[in-house]
């Protein structure tokens, strides 16, 4: 689904197109092979609505200086059809093109019929995406790094479902390796210390309160019955009682956020199907592991790594980088065809390896994509916020929810690039004023609401779009931001592309912005008819265009605040 901005671009490329056809038939210009141009919206308005760098690249395969290319090119241009009102050549040979003042206004019907799916493209074309984000371990509570990996997640998953992919969220369960033998060992031991016997929680496990509160439940459930079982044993049931109870505490902190998976990937599973051992077995084929000091080596270093990495240990033991080989191999065989992970920045230097792994299993490494997203400062009163109340360590994603809402905390994580760290003021989060991004987007689609309310109050109804007489709409304030609401497609699929929904964020508080500009200046509901019914048509439009984004960001569109 193209929208009109795609539309005129492509009409503006094929009269390009046409134009250097006709300049080679007769002579003007030498009959040579369309170069990859484009057409695109420049950044200063001065350069008109759309420009072309075609005429520069033929300067070389046609042996002309641009200029004189672009006036060729000029000289053949059909622009029937589209409401171009001038064409200029500027600079060394760009080729700007000036629309008409209300070209943008045919637009606003299509947008007002499409409605929720406005905005739809379809770039992807069906690929299949898989987008894994989280992957907590599931031995704690989650934090802020967690909650802004969910938020980016989610609205990514949302942006390529927009654009035309077919996209699965998959969380990653860390269910196996060294981490739960931690936490079974501190399980255990506030297990034992409820009961009144002597025991130590280990260095290298888990301190946090939520483990005694797990344990209390324990206690609670099934009292001293497993105090004379045998430790390996006892671990073994605390581990399952305790994962199911994290699992589905963080499944519904997850669901609360508004972010839901497809797909729970157990990585104990791995170990259980043989999939480890099979990963390992298609790397010694390929030659990529070696033995040393009793230990499998994957070498990593033919990939540009510092050094090779141990995949299975000398006592025979797989490693987690072993596992995650294993995972990224099986993700490929389920048919993905572009993979893609949000990790912390303290895993930085395990993409090469990884890349390295699945190049090493046959795969295209280019099909695995990281996201390396850096971390999350909070800051209240003008201060940073270090400790959690339950935790004593971090804030909980729970905490954050109840202190500012789940909107302003999806909207705040997705404000800024995942490659930059964030400041996350939680007194501007809350504030119901203008300098709270989140709210004053959301405030304009309030108001939008408002106003169709006033209508049905006053016994008016919304007029039919294509029928409303759109040339009334002349003011500065209304053109602007009709020629916003233009663009929602070609946002959709920049950002899709860029996996940047950051952009998105800033490209809905834009159209805020406009729309309160235009509210200020001009009523919607007048005494002349036509120019209401306009007026509607464009701020039912813009309606749309807030919701729709909000919506891809994981953020409700109110009726009224």
């Amino acid at each position: 689904m193209s929208g009109l901005v795609d539309q005129i671009r492509s009409g503006l490329a094929d009269s390009l197109k046409k134009a250097l056809s006709s300049a080679g038939e007769k002579g003007t210009l030498p009959e040579v092979e369309t170069p990859a141009f484009v057409v695109e919206v420049p950044r200063e308005k001065e350069n008109g609505d759309f420009a072309s760098n075609l005429a520069m690249l033929l300067a070389k395969p046609a042996r002309t200086a641009p200029r004189r290319a672009a006036e060729a090119l000029v000289a053949e241009l059909d622009l029937s059809g589209l409401p171009v009102e001038k064409v200029e050549i500027a600079g060394p040979g760009f080729i700007n093109f000036y629309l008409s003042s209300n070209w943008v206004l045919a637009a606003l019907p299509g947008i007002v019929k499409k409605g929720e799916a406005y905005g739809r493209v379809n770039i992807g074309g069906g690929k299949k995406v898989q987008v894994e984000f989280v992957s907590a371990n599931p031995t704690g509570l989650l934090h802020m790094g967690n909650a802004r990996g969910a938020a980016l997640g989610d609205s990514i998953s949302s942006l390529l479902d927009y654009a035309g992919f077919e996209v699965s969220r998959e969380f990653y369960i860390n269910d196996a390796g060294n981490q739960i033998e931690h936490f079974g060992r501190s399980l255990e031991a506030r297990y034992l210390q409820l009961l009144g016997r002597q025991a130590q929680v280990p260095e290298e496990g888990y301190h946090g309160e939520d483990i005694m509160e797990t344990m209390r439940g324990f206690v609670e459930k099934y009292g001293d019955r497993y105090l004379d079982t045998a430790s390996p044993a006892r671990r073994e049931i605390m581990v399952k009682y305790a994962l199911a109870e994290k699992l589905g505490a963080i499944k519904k902190s997850l669901g609360e956020f508004g972010v839901n998976y497809d797909v729970w990937f157990s990585e104990q599973s791995l170990h259980d199907s043989g999939k480890v051992t099979e990963a390992i077995e298609r790397l010694k084929e390929s030659g990529y592991l070696y033995e040393y000091e009793d230990a499998l080596w994957f070498k990593a270093r033919e990939f540009g790594v510092e050094k090779d990495e141990v995949v299975v240990r000398s006592n025979g033991i797989p490693t987690y980088f072993a596992a995650d080989i294993a995972y990224h191999m099986n993700k490929f065989q389920r048919g993905f065809q572009w993979v893609i992970n949000i990790w912390g920045a303290d895993h930085h230097g395990h993409v090469p390896r990884m890349k390295g792994a699945v190049k090493a299993l046959g795969y295209d490494p280019d099909a695995l994509q990281v996201i390396i997203m850096q971390l999350v400062r909070l800051y209240k009163s003008g201060e940073i916020v270090r400790m959690s109340k339950r935790t004593g360590q971090f804030v909980t994603l729970e905490e954050l929810m109840e202190e500012v809402g789940r909107d302003a905390a999806r909207y705040f994580f997705v404000m800024r690039s995942a490659d930059s760290h964030l400041d996350f003021d939680l007194d501007l989060a809350k504030a119901q004023s203008n300098d709270n991004p989140v709210y004053y987007v959301q405030y304009a689609h309030a108001r939008i609401c408002s106003i169709m309310k006033q209508l049905e109050e006053q016994g008016g109804t919304m007029p039919d779009p294509e029928k409303a007489g759109l040339s009334l709409l002349r003011e500065e304030a209304e053109l602007a931001l009709a020629r916003r609401l233009a663009d929602l497609p070609d946002e959709v699929a920049s950002c899709a592309r860029d996996l940047a929904p950051h952009r998105l964020a800033r490209y809905v508080h834009e159209i805020a912005g406009l729309f309160h500009s235009f509210y200020n200046a001009h009523r919607v509901i007048t005494g002349d008819a036509a120019l209401t019914g306009a007026r509607l048509v464009l701020v039912a439009a813009t309606r749309v265009v807030l919701a729709n984004c909000l919506n891809i960001l994981g953020v409700s569109a109110p009726e009224r605040m």
